[in-house]
């Protein structure tokens, strides 16, 4: 199939390149709209307990949640009592929509005792209950309550600080786009110098950013499509990014070093485009189909978040594929010798080099392929002890503490904590087919819980199954802390003596979350394992190489953990990385760097193993084979990796804890990867398996000779002396 499409764009050039021209313009104009169409929740448990009890509260009780906090103060001597004071947070509560509030709770309207005016006196809280369904919902609440909360009373000279959930959210949201914006300023720029570095011509360093451009609207406009039919959270955008450009650089770079490559060997533009499809654009399709299905495993798990992500990742990998195998060899073809147009000036002059089997990659192979047990004991030791803080490491979920020191919503709640006691988390519980002495009973024991507070907020009358009540438990600390979620399952076993409990709040939506993750995190690493097998199955026809595969990428993987869990769990290189540590890590981020860079991971053993057994079928030994194909993709594979650190190491300057999270630990994996991994130990396991490697049992194998994607004969021009053996 790649052998017709090769031909076909090496023949008719301008009508495959105009044609995704057309596509593309198309795409750009419908996914300009995409961020209308996007979600800003996606965060809770579909089905969870937590979720539930949300659903039940509202509709037995309206939301009573404290989702909104207005802190306010006032000028000198002006405090809450004042009547200029209370007539400006008067007037601000009156200034509410009715449609977006359901309750509202001022301290002008409660007793002393019920603590929303400070100790000192100088602070006063109103608490605001809001309306809404979902995420998405409350979200929209929130922004209509901002404006009047806020530009009154500070017209009037109050200071206003808005804390809660809500509040939480909205900074993130908003810091996360202020934090794309300057990662894409911050590495872009790089990338373009680095890639005019490596390609040695301005024509050829352009492709990667032609074909970065066509991933990110293609995928734009795809996430639209999806959208129209699933919730799409607006994260699926930063995906699409940084997947769009990072593997546009990955396939540009492979795909225009072949191409060179096949020049360099004398063939002309059309053959040597044809050739660069049927093996660079191979191990393209193979590598895309490999991260595609990395990402689609995320899948299994109810968070639409998570399902997001996988939705921006597979469409901006697959659109990616796409242009890298129709509208890169077209454009190529078009070029011909003038894709090194533009040519330092101490590259002028210098033919494309054909890389030799006796380089410095190919020596550095040898050399590792002396000592392969020592090079494997070594190095499998060394990353065992790099990983081995991920053992200890803490889960929790999105609070406060993500943000940056000076985020409005970061500075309402040290606010509130310092202002009004220590930090203080809450569980809420519908209690329903009770009567009133069951409602007693019931908060009687949840008041025996150690360190628990225990009241009932509101009840509906009647007596069996008619019967309900809300209450609320209170302890102090962090609702994200171990203790908290130790609390939270306390409260969970404890059991009505009639009807039946449902246990809700923050500290129960992150142990829902972090429980499903851990129950749904077998059946993701078996279902993207199996794929990756059978993937690369159909790539190498070996069942050997796919297993070490898999061995390799969990040795980087999870080093890339361990790092990750001692910088952000145990906070060591806080202030150099200027962040303050959380004591945990988001349970979310191990599992979707899981996913990415397990792909990313299998993105270059793909375009190392793919050439290894290009020589393997022209006939060479494996140390040769080995020797080869780490010299024709070490290059590649570390220039790959060092255009995609640049891009994913530039979220690392976020001021979203969990943001710069991804972005060191995938930089520290990536880091690994390309250097410890694929230019040490895949070597190194490879001479120790020797033929092995390419064994799988006979049916297979058959099947493989028929069916297989094998490489075909290299074309060879009259004039160019056949490749000796290594030796």
């Amino acid at each position: 199939m790649l052998d017709r499409w090769g031909s076909l764009v090496a023949r008719r050039p301008w009508t495959v390149l105009l044609s995704g021209l057309l596509v593309t313009l198309v795409a750009g104009i419908y996914g300009a709209g995409v961020f209308g169409s996007l979600s800003t929740g996606g965060f809770g448990v579909a089905g969870s307990e937590s979720e539930r009890q949300g659903e039940v509260e509202r509709e037995l009780f309206g939301n009573q949640d404290a989702d909104v906090l207005a802190l306010y103060r006032g000028e000198g001597d002006t405090r809450p009592g004042d009547p200029a004071f209370d007539a400006a947070v008067a007037d601000a509560v009156a200034a509410l929509p009715s449609d977006a509030v359901v309750r509202v709770t001022s301290y002008a309207d409660v007793p002393a005792s019920a603590g929303l005016v400070s100790a000192d006196g100088e602070w006063a809280q109103v608490v605001l209950s809001l309306s809404g369904e979902g995420q998405d919902e409350l979200m929209a609440s929130y922004d209509e309550v901002q404006e009047p909360l806020i530009a009154g009373p500070e017209a009037d000279g109050l200071e206003v600080r808005l804390a809660g959930p809500w509040a939480v959210y909205d900074d993130v949201n908003e810091t996360t786009a202020e934090d794309l914006k300057r990662a894409e300023l911050i590495s872009l720029p790089v990338v373009l110098v680095l890639a005019l570095l490596i390609f040695g011509s301005a024509v050829a360093a352009s492709m990667p950013v032609m074909v970065g451009l066509l991933a990110t609207v293609g995928g734009l406009a795809l996430t639209r499509l999806l959208a129209q039919v699933t919730d799409v959270s607006v994260f699926a955008v930063n995906v699409i990014t940084l997947l769009g450009i990072g593997l546009a650089i990955d396939y540009a770079l492979f795909v225009v070093s072949r191409f060179r490559e096949e020049l360099a060997r004398g063939l002309d533009p059309a053959a040597a485009t044809r050739r660069t499809v049927v093996t660079a654009g191979r191990t393209v399709l193979f590598s895309g189909l490999t991260v595609a299905a990395a990402l689609a495993s995320l899948l299994v798990f109810p968070l639409a978040f998570m399902k997001s992500v996988a939705y921006g990742g597979v469409v901006a990998v697959l659109v990616a594929v796409l242009a890298a195998v129709t509208v890169l060899p077209a454009v190529l073809r078009l070029l011909g010798p003038r894709v090194d147009a533009g040519r330092l000036p101490w590259r002028r002059g210098r033919p494309v080099a054909v890389d030799s089997p006796h380089g410095g990659w190919a020596r550095l192979a040898r050399a590792v392929m002396r000592r392969p047990v020592l090079v494997v004991v070594v190095l499998t030791a060394l990353l065992l002890v790099v990983a081995s803080p991920f053992l200890g490491a803490r889960f929790g979920s999105v609070d406060h503490r993500v943000l940056p020191e000076d985020s409005p919503a970061r500075v309402a709640a040290d606010t509130l904590a310092d202002e009004f006691g220590s930090e203080t988390s809450t569980a809420e519980i519908v209690l329903t087919g009770v009567d009133e002495a069951g409602v007693a009973s019931y908060a009687e024991q949840l008041g025996e819980v150690d360190g628990v507070e225990a009241q009932v907020l509101d009840t509906v009358d009647g007596a069996g199954a008619e019967g309900a009540a809300l209450l609320r438990a209170s302890w102090s600390g962090s609702s994200q802390s171990q203790s908290s979620q130790d609390l939270l399952r306390d409260l969970r076993e404890v059991q009505p003596d009639a009807g039946s409990a449902l246990v809700g709040g923050v500290t129960a939506e992150s142990v829902d979350t972090i429980d499903v993750l851990a129950e749904r995190l077998p059946l993701m690493v078996a279902v993207m394992v199996l794929v990756m097998l059978v993937l690369l199955f159909l790539a190498f026809g070996s069942v050997v190489l796919p297993l070490k595969a898999v061995v390799m990428n969990v040795l980087s993987i999870t080093a890339a953990f361990g790092v990750v869990t001692w910088i952000f769990d145990d906070g060591n290189l806080s202030g150099l990385l200027a962040f303050e540590p959380m004591g945990f890590l988001d349970a979310t981020n191990p599992i979707l760097m899981l996913a990415v860079l397990f792909g990313l991971s299998m993105d270059y053993e793909v375009f190392l193993l793919s050439r290894v057994r290009e020589e393997w079928d022209a006939g060479a030994s494996n140390t040769d084979a080995v020797a080869a194909g780490v010299q024709k993709t070490g290059k590649i594979i570390t220039s790959a990796a060092l255009l995609l650190g640049v891009v994913i190491g530039a979220f690392g300057t976020s001021g979203i804890v969990l943001i710069k999270m991804i972005g060191v630990g995938m930089l520290v994996a990536l880091f690994i990867d390309a250097t410890i991994v694929r230019a040490l130990l895949v070597p190194a396991t490879m001479r120790l398996l020797g033929d092995w490697n390419w064994w799988a049992p006979g049916p297979l194998r058959r099947w493989w000779e028929r069916h297989g994607h094998r490489e075909e004969p290299r074309e060879r021009p009259r004039d160019e002396p056949r490749q000796q053996q290594l030796v």
